[in-house]
């Protein structure tokens, strides 16, 4: 006897098995025997095999005379071979963790565990990426007495990330099914409900190779075969069977919620590069199996898993892929819109097909998700591609965007390009004009391409060139994924620049991921011999490492150079000694999101004052918006590093890098973006308990101020204090706050919220940044009154506009649209704050700007004892704030509905608290900041 026996069932693998081997004899824990299943390989696998047994006694080797066409009999093979206490199943293409058997062991022992589960890793070494298998099930370790307590658990159905007790399988009768794929799904269900005792530990026990350019894929990722669907629905359809042997039916529901959520949108996902003969296929065979899983699946599934079930089941293709676009894709993938979405009395719906039962009205409402109230381009509309026809050496190509719920208007001026972007390196592309036309509710483009002349591929290194369309809407630029909705055979000639070796025409396919794609292809007789020879090459043995190393060195170099600390690292080493041009200014907002605020307002005046200087914007995503008479850079970017490197003047109110060094020829304005409610900086308990190296690190940032604007002596005494501000007070005001002071023009505003010539009473909601449990930002903003109950309330004479944080967004119904408006796509919320006859808000800074214009303010605070004790203020809102503060919605409606009256109440309150924290607001603030540092004129 052995304490645990690893069995390695190997197949056409003599490259990978030794490195499995190895893994499991290199354990930590001595007391391992290998029991190597060779499933009648063809290739020099079993001499491998022989051999690695004849080098190490602990090794023996089964040879099978028949393949069996799966896992399951090998691993049998090996479970009735194997001496040991415990098993452990291992694939010829994998590897164990040094301590995985240590681990599992001792979990094992400690516990009297049946079964012990550890953390298995994705690895993929052509990408030299790694990442958790669901990490939420191996947080913490655990000891269950029945996998009910646990049903997490049945997310991870591997066989090859545990050990198993060899007499607990032997009294259960627990073998792998033979013959079908997926057996481990089968097999890991009879065991979690079997075992009497189960532990799980947090180690990493497995590493799951995952290679995606092998010659053969592993079974898993042969989802382009109908069989390896078929045979997970027959896998499906016996545990089923067991579950109901076990009287399980609570442990059915979560199966077919995990169905909905991760397997079959596997499946969906890859359906657009299928041809129709696969897509008929695999719906009938889903729509025979959807029939069998439980209809309250589709509640507690994720929103658009749901919706992808629902479609499959009816039979609706396009329904079901344009929910799994927007799923989105790994860890980097992005989600993109490619349903229009209808509107149905007052509700969003994903299609407006399937509307005609309750149960399809109820799964395809998209309402809360809250993507109408997207701005355009975070909704990531997509495209397709619905011609492509070849004349000569030249292709013709066209297709059509969704343009959701006609966002995009008639009258919006339409630009575009067609590029061909380098798959395997980001940043390579080339592009020819397109033309953009409205047509049917969505947008059409057409593009023509002479591919040898306009499309230069290096060759060998990228031979994989995807299609996107850059989009001009207006001020709104989209990059637009294009799909294919049907494979497209179609190929024409180009010309590499290295040489015709690599290929010499592109040929129209479509990768797993739907896109249209290209890929370099060669005809002639030598190219094909050569892309042949390097294909071989690179695919097995010492050939394959030696590419997969050169791709990973490429990779890295290229992502040392675009990475952040590199470009960081440059800045303070480099750019910081090139010639500093005094005229030259950067202005940010909001860490380059808004083209909004103090900055904007300075830049603005500036432009009025004929200054010369020339002005440089950044943006964080997109430059919408942002002023085009002023350069513009992209955060982050090396252009954005090199502006700041040799910029006179630094303005912005938040903060720039806070690792850039800012030269002392240059000039750094800090605006800030609001006075202190809050206690901020060194007053902030969170920074007050944080390392000595942290506050450090807060204060050198500081200290990079040169002038630092305030608006009142409250300013000075708590926000610049708490901050620790030694830079030079600016007691000029805000220049966002001159509009409020001296009068600003919103009709323009009005018109485009529809609020022209409505009489009704304009109350703006403004909360302040809310974060979530995490502390980072709640992308949904929960809100704390119903919107449904101010409409029936107060719809008749007040229209609410809701301006959530600009890291927080809202949903409102589009049922509720005539009276209330979601204007969080409003960047310059002083515009907000002139149109609005009263302001809701909690803790958010605007009450201090709101009070300039004497209108009344209404605090709804709910958590204000909690807020207070969490996070500290400077002042006592109940006694001193410029409104009522309120907890009960009741309260606030109330408060609402006589707002004539709380302007009578609190008239002097109102006074005392502008004298108070708004003294230097006098309308003059952006042309003292411009007088004093750019015109020269200083006592103007």
């Amino acid at each position: 006897m052995t304490d645990v026996s690893v069995i390695v069932i190997v197949y056409n693998d003599a490259d990978r098995l030794p490195a499995a081997v190895r893994s499991a004899l290199g354990q930590s824990h001595r007391d391992v025997e290998v029991v190597i299943v060779n499933d009648a390989s063809t290739d020099g696998t079993a001499a491998v095999a022989d051999e690695l047994a004849m080098a190490e006694d602990r090794v023996r080797v089964i040879h099978r005379a028949e393949n069996s066409g799966g896992c399951g009999q090998p691993r049998n093979d090996g479970i009735a071979a194997a001496r040991g206490t415990y098993l452990m199943f291992l694939d010829s293409d994998d590897t164990l963790d040094r301590h995985a058997c240590r681990n599992l062991v001792a979990a094992a022992e400690e516990h009297e565990a049946e079964l012990v589960s550890g953390c298995c890793w994705r690895v993929y070494p052509d990408k030299d990426e790694e990442r958790v298998w669901y990490r939420g099930v191996y947080r913490e370790r655990g000891v269950y007495a029945s996998v009910r307590e646990y049903p997490e658990l049945l997310y991870d159905t591997l066989s090859t990330n545990k050990l198993y007790r060899r007499d607990f399988l032997d009294r259960e009768g627990l073998r792998f099914v033979e013959r079908l794929h997926y057996e481990d799904l089968l097999f890991s269900t009879q065991a979690y409900l079997a075992a009497r005792k189960i532990a799980i530990i947090p180690h990493r026990v497995y590493n799951w190779m995952i290679y995606e350019k092998a010659e053969t894929l592993s079974i898993t990722n042969q989802r382009a075969e109908l069989r390896n669907f078929s045979d997970r629905l027959e896998i499906f359809r016996r545990i089923d069977a067991v579950y109901a042997r076990y009287g399980a039916d609570d442990l059915k529901l979560s199966k077919d919620v995990k169905f909905l959520n991760h397997d079959l949108l596997l499946y969906v996902r890859g359906l657009r590069s299928r041809d129709d003969d696969y897509r008929e296929a695999f719906l009938a065979l889903a729509r025979e199996y959807m029939a069998t899983i439980d209809p309250r699946a589709y509640d507690e599934a994720h929103e658009l898993q749901a919706i992808i079930g629902f479609m499959v089941a009816q039979g609706d293709y396009e329904g079901a892929v344009s929910a799994a676009d927007y799923v989105g894709k790994g860890k980097t993938g992005k989600p993109r819109l490619t349903a229009p979405l209808v509107e149905r009395d007052g509700r969003i719906y994903w299609s407006g097909d399937h509307l005609d039962t309750e149960q399809g009205r109820r799964i395809l409402d998209v309402t809360e998700l809250g993507i109408h109230s997207l701005p355009l381009k975070s909704l990531n509309p997509g495209g397709s591609v619905t011609e492509m026809v070849r004349d000569g050496r030249v292709l013709r190509l066209a297709g059509d965007v969704v343009n959701p719920l006609d966002r995009i208007g008639a009258g919006v001026p339409l630009s575009a390009r067609l590029e061909f972007r380098d798959r395997s390196r980001t940043g390579r592309f080339f592009a020819v004009p397109a033309e953009v036309t409205h047509a049917d509710g969505r947008l059409r483009w057409t593009a023509e391409v002479l591919p040898g002349r306009d499309v230069r591929p290096l060759g060998f290194l990228d031979q994989s060139w995807g299609l996107r369309l850059r989009l001009e809407a207006g001020d709104e630029e989209l990059f637009i994924r294009l799909f294919a909705n049907q494979p497209m055979e179609m190929s024409v000639p180009v010309r590499p620049r290295l040489t015709r070796l690599a290929g010499d025409h592109f040929e129209a396919y479509i990768p797993e991921n739907g896109e249209m794609a290209f890929r370099l292809v060669a005809y002639g007789w030598a190219g094909r011999v050569t892309l042949a020879t390097l294909r071989r090459f690179a695919a097995t043995g010492r050939g394959r490492r030696w590419w997969t190393a050169l791709l990973r060195a490429e990779r890295r170099w290229r992502d040392v150079f675009t990475r952040r600390k590199t470009k960081i690292a440059v800045y303070n080493r480099l750019f910081v000694r090139l010639p500093i041009r005094r005229d030259t200014i950067v202005f940010e907002s909001h860490l380059g999101k808004q083209y909004s605020d103090n900055p904007k307002y300075i830049y603005e005046e500036l432009r009025r004052s004929g200054g010369k200087h020339t002005a440089i914007w950044s943006y964080a995503k997109s430059p919408a918006g942002f002023p085009k008479d002023a350069r513009l850079v992209r955060r982050g970017s090396w252009q954005y590093y090199l502006a700041l490197a040799r910029a006179g003047y630094w303005v912005d109110n938040q903060g720039f890098p806070q690792d850039a060094a800012k030269r002392p020829q240059t000039t750094y304005i800090q605006t800030w973006h609001g006075s202190a409610y809050k206690r901020m900086g060194f007053d902030d308990p969170e920074l007050k308990r944080g390392s000595k190296a942290r506050r450090s690190r807060f204060q050198r940032t500081i200290d990079r101020y040169d002038a630092f604007l305030i608006r009142s002596e409250h300013d000075a005494r708590t926000l610049a204090k708490g901050l620790g501000v030694r830079a030079e007070l600016i007691r000029s005001g805000y220049p966002r706050n001159d509009a409020l002071v001296n009068g600003g023009d919103t009709a323009k505003l009005a018109e485009q919220l529809k609020l022209t010539g409505d009489e009704r009473t304009v109350v703006l909601y403004a909360p302040t940044f809310r974060a979530g449990a995490n502390g980072k930002a709640q992308k949904k903003f929960e809100m704390p009154f119903d919107l449904e109950e101010f409409a029936e309330e107060l719809g008749e004479t007040h229209v609410l506009l809701v301006r959530p944080h600009y890291l927080n967004t809202a949903v409102v119904p589009p049922s509720l649209r005539g009276v209330v408006r979601d204007v969080g796509a409003v960047h310059d919320v002083t515009s907000l704050l002139l149109l609005s006859d009263a302001l809701v808000t909690d803790y958010s800074s605007l009450m201090f700007d709101y009070a300039l214009l004497d209108r009344p303010t209404v605090f709804f605070a709910p958590d204000l004892e909690d807020y207070v004790r969490s996070r500290g203020t400077y002042f006592d809102l109940r006694k001193e704030g410029p409104g009522p503060v309120l907890s009960e919605p009741d309260e606030l409606f109330a408060a609402l509905a006589d707002l004539p009256g709380l302007t009578t109440r609190y008239a002097k309150k109102r006074r005392e608290f502008l004298e108070k924290y708004g003294e230097y607001d006098r309308g003059t603030a952006a042309k003292q900041v411009v007088d004093r540092f750019f015109t020269g004129d200083s006592n103007a």
